[in-house]
């Protein structure tokens, strides 16, 4: 897989297999990206389990958050990775050991090594990009701004 490009229907594709997720880095505090993310996701359907070991126990949006994610209550889909490059590594390696499906590291987050490994175990590994903003983007809505929603167009509607 080439990690420094992703087709949209692949990014569509693994959005679309996806129904429950572990949010590795979620913090409890609302100002926060992860916060955000997680509290869009939800909106959209998607179950998420925060997994931090400092907010462990607390409830972030409704969900109990997690220490590890050995520790969830069910079987995920995904592991969204809110962490630096280096924490990935031992992430995506949990995410193989838990039985998820797809590794998805968020914005600025690389790490090539756990990225191969974690496709040799038959996992599916999505580099630097956030699922709400390809949720957003490849689902058609208009967001705050209408990127790449083909909705919004400088052009004046012509009136016959």
């Amino acid at each position: 897989m080439n990690h420094d490009s992703y087709t949209d229907a692949h990014l569509k594709g693994v959005l679309e297999s996806v129904r429950t997720i572990a949010m590795a880095g979620a913090s409890p505090y609302w100002n926060r990206p992860s916060y955000f993310v997680m509290k869009y996701l939800q909106a959209k359907g998607f179950r998420v389990h925060p997994v931090n070991p400092v907010a462990a126990g607390e409830t972030i949006l409704g969900e109990t958050c997690y220490a590890d994610l050995g520790d969830l209550p069910e079987p995920v889909d995904m592991v969204d990775i809110f962490r630096n490059s280096e924490a990935a590594g031992p992430l995506a390696d949990k995410a193989v050991e838990i039985g998820a499906k797809v590794v998805w590291m968020q914005l600025t987050v690389r790490n090539d090594a756990a990225a191969e490994r974690a496709e040799a175990a038959g996992l599916t590994v999505v580099m630097n990009r956030c699922p709400k903003i390809e949720y957003a983007r490849l689902f058609g809505e208009l967001s705050w701004n209408g990127f790449n929603s083909r909705r919004i167009s400088s052009k004046r509607r012509r009136i016959v």
